[in-house]
């Protein structure tokens, strides 16, 4: 995938969702992971042509692992001069460490929630974009028929009223697979995550458990995916 049809798909997800008004300020949630640079990428394409004048800046939260380098993602920004905050946080320490957590997804995300949103504020953000494509969307609703009874996934806008934040996902219309073209094709400098439970979560069983079902019945997660789009769910209609 080029970059224009990141730009073109990413728009369409803004547009149809009105995911940006005028003068918002953005912060892009940076994991370093493929799906989160190719956010940053598209957005810092759009707002050099995009109709609504918005601002951009980027944030990393480091969890404190000690094994993870920032610095091509630093060299990154600069290059595309999107400010770079990164946070300095003991997440690590306190779920793996102090706590050991059976289940570290959970808590984790919701102190990396916490302090990207202390972030946002201290660089006077009003919108986060959060990185999650067409098959988060997918394996959410998955996720949520398999542990908790009911048909439902996160919105592509979701106002978050406290703390007077909004989150966007304009990637929700690109497939992971759309994403792995891009990175590899313009060789963007994704950092692998030092996460021990990386790779090993509910989701990623369920990923697998939709990639094989997929592959017994093509087109599944797209018919999936339209049926969000048209199931009723709250945040979903355009």
């Amino acid at each position: 995938m080029n970059l224009q049809q990141v730009y073109s798909r990413t728009r369409k997800a803004i547009d149809d969702y009105h995911m940006i008004a005028p003068h918002d300020k953005i912060a892009v949630g940076i994991s370093g992971g493929k799906d989160s640079l190719t956010l940053l990428y598209a957005l810092h394409g759009l707002q050099r042509f995009y109709p609504v004048p918005f601002e951009l800046c980027a944030v990393t939260i480091d969890l404190g692992f000690a094994n993870l380098d920032l610095g091509k993602i630093k060299e990154l920004c600069a290059s595309l001069a999107v400010d770079y905050h990164v946070i300095s946080t003991d997440i690590a320490k306190i779920v793996f460490d102090d706590r050991r957590e059976t289940n570290p997804c959970s808590l984790c995300a919701k102190m990396r929630k916490g302090a990207l949103n202390d972030a946002m504020k201290a660089a006077g953000c009003n919108k986060v974009a959060y990185a999650h494509h067409r098959d988060d969307v997918v394996d959410t609703m998955m996720m949520s028929l398999l542990y908790e009874g009911r048909f439902h996934t996160f919105r592509p806008v979701t106002y978050l009223d406290r703390t007077g934040i909004t989150v966007i996902r304009p990637l929700i219309y690109m497939q992971e697979a759309d994403i792995i073209g891009f990175v590899h094709k313009y060789n963007v400098p994704v950092v692998k995550s030092p996460c021990p439970a990386d790779g090993n979560t509910k989701r990623e069983y369920v990923r697998k458990l939709l990639q094989k079902i997929n592959q017994e019945t093509p087109g599944v997660r797209e018919r999936m995916f339209t049926a969000i789009q048209g199931g009723g769910l709250e945040g979903w209609k355009h």
